[in-house]
């Protein structure tokens, strides 16, 4: 069992920066593939972002390429998502989840965080 809890979330503007934080409990976290995942109001749940269980391998949404950065220390049982050049289409509920396999399918994903509001405005 692993427990995910998301912070960092807040209101920023348009440009403006935030980091994304998502602690993990348990002994296990440096043996899950970790990935984010943002919904928007109305919207269906979509990949942001994936880094393999040691961090030495990263996927990324067309979306958030160049602007997204996830990364992870195994040791504070943490991964993070960088977000830079933020826009208001980013906007949305952002999600951490702890992976079976590492992809882009939610379905791939056994553990889920709560999530953390980002509001980006313009």
């Amino acid at each position: 069992q692993v427990q995910l809890v998301e912070s960092g979330g807040g209101l920023v503007q348009a440009g403006g920066s935030l980091r994304l934080s998502c602690a993990a409990s348990g002994r296990t976290f440096s043996s899950y593939p970790m990935g984010w995942f943002r919904q928007a109001p109305g919207k269906e749940r979509e990949f942001v972002a994936v880094i393999s269980n040691n961090g030495g391998s990263t996927y990324y949404a067309d979306s958030v390429k160049g602007r997204f950065t996830i990364s992870r220390d195994n040791a504070k049982n943490t991964v993070y998502l960088q977000m830079n050049s933020l826009k208001p289409e980013d906007t949305a509920v952002y999600y951490c989840a702890a992976a079976i396999v590492a992809g882009k399918g939610s379905n791939e994903y056994r553990y889920w965080g709560q999530g953390t509001q980002v509001t980006v405005s313009s």
